[in-house]
């Protein structure tokens, strides 16, 4: 009777510390991807991650949210040439956008048109996105 008590004890504690280890994994995860340098380049990159900081803002039919201290964070997803945008002050996510490079260090959404256009570059975002009668718009640097 005592063993058993014991060992749940023991196991009890172990899941305690694989519990914490996670979360510490997890956290030091979400610290280095945020902490990417802000000269890293979203063309020259496989891995792509960086925040733009600026004037945002999202229209959907019947409430407006606006920011002019917002931020967007930027990921390149495993495919290569599709981009996550994960807008602050909640504003929904764009995600899945195809790119195309243009120049040497810019990436324009594929299929841009004068209602849907996004553009990056390791120091500038520009998004004037329409889609479902929903807008978003951003104006941001790092």
């Amino acid at each position: 009777m005592k063993s058993t008590i014991l060992e749940n004890n023991r196991k009890s504690t172990v899941k305690k510390v694989m519990k914490f280890f996670g979360l510490f994994l997890l956290v030091f995860s979400i610290f280095a991807m945020s902490s990417c340098r802000s000269d890293d380049d979203p063309v020259d990159n496989d891995f792509f991650a960086g925040t733009y900081k600026g004037n945002i803002s999202y229209f959907d039919g019947s409430s407006t949210i606006t920011k002019d201290n917002g931020s967007v964070f930027v990921t390149k997803i495993a495919s290569g040439t599709k981009y996550n945008f994960r807008f602050s002050d909640g504003i929904p996510d764009l995600n899945g956008v195809e790119f195309k490079q243009e120049g040497d260090n810019v990436l324009v959404m594929v299929g841009s048109t004068e209602s849907a256009y996004i553009r990056i570059d390791n120091n500038t975002l520009k998004i004037a996105y329409t889609r479902d009668g929903k807008i978003w718009t951003a104006n941001g640097s790092r």
